[in-house]
């Protein structure tokens, strides 16, 4: 892995550079070449997840932001979260060349809670996998909404935690990342869910729809703890739409008959077995 982000991050890395080094829709936020903080418009914030966690309210959160707290939110929970935001944004960030910017800086408020190596950060993104495999690559988070199926296939499918609580948020509305933001948790573990429901056959593939006009992305406002405003997209990749079946016409008969009781039967079985 050796992008031009990465080899930015070594030689900040090298300088001890304190500071923020501005990466498309995100920022990297460095002391003495260490990575303390992360942020990208397509992940949850970190307030986000602390509150969800309920880890600390938003007016605590909000104060030790702002340096009023004589004893900000501290502990394993906070660090965890904080180390895993970063990793969140860093897997977005460096899947794709983007603008780099880096400005000197104050030191960031979070720097005694979390600190990341350039080399620990790029082993971990390096773990997670290609982030444009599969049928749900990270270029789509943003760009599609997730759309369950009509009909479930399968007779019987186990659930873990995490899934079921993605699948029950799906709406054929929100995108991962707007999953992910409701449901406090990270972009990452949101599309991991959200490409084994597929595999599972309970979610539909995303479906890209070439159009003669595209339509240019709407601006991105990035969240109170980030720093980067995005304006409209560039390139004229055309926008990802899904393909919807037209449904058939059906006569509506005069006078319902009455339903089957047997079908009923096996209808409620079905159900209470994928329960």
């Amino acid at each position: 892995m050796d992008s031009e982000l990465v080899i930015e991050l070594r030689r900040l890395e090298q300088q001890r550079a304190t500071g923020v080094l501005a990466v498309g829709d995100g920022a990297f936020h460095l002391v003495e070449g260490v990575i303390v903080a992360a942020e990208c418009a397509r992940t949850t914030a970190l307030d986000r997840m602390v509150v969800a966690s309920g880890v600390a309210t938003s007016e605590q959160w909000r104060r030790a932001r702002a340096g009023g707290e004589d004893r900000p939110p501290s502990g394993p929970r906070v660090e965890t979260l904080a180390l895993l935001s970063v990793f969140d944004a860093a897997y977005l960030l460096l899947a794709a060349p983007v603008p780099l910017d880096f400005h000197p800086g104050p030191p960031h408020w979070l720097a005694r809670i979390c600190r990341i190596t350039p080399g620990a950060l790029i082993h971990e993104c390096a773990r997670r996998g290609d982030p444009n495999a599969g049928v749900w690559p990270v270029e789509l988070v943003d760009r599609v909404a997730v759309v369950p199926v009509r009909r479930v296939r399968r007779r019987r499918v186990v659930l873990t935690g995490g899934q079921a609580e993605v699948l029950a948020a799906v709406d054929a509305r929100r995108s991962i990342t707007g999953l992910a933001a409701d449901l406090g948790r990270t972009t990452y573990g949101c599309l991991l869910a959200v490409r084994e429901l597929t595999a599972a056959g309970l979610i539909e593939p995303p479906v890209m729809v070439a159009f003669a006009d595209p339509v240019r992305a709407p601006a991105v406002t990035a969240a109170p703890d980030r720093v980067l405003t995005t304006g409209a997209a560039t390139d004229s990749t055309p926008p990802l739409r899904r393909r919807v079946r037209q449904a058939d016409t059906v006569a509506v008969p005069d006078r319902w008959e009455p339903p089957d009781r047997d079908v009923l039967i096996r209808l409620r079985a079905a159900l209470e077995e994928l329960a």
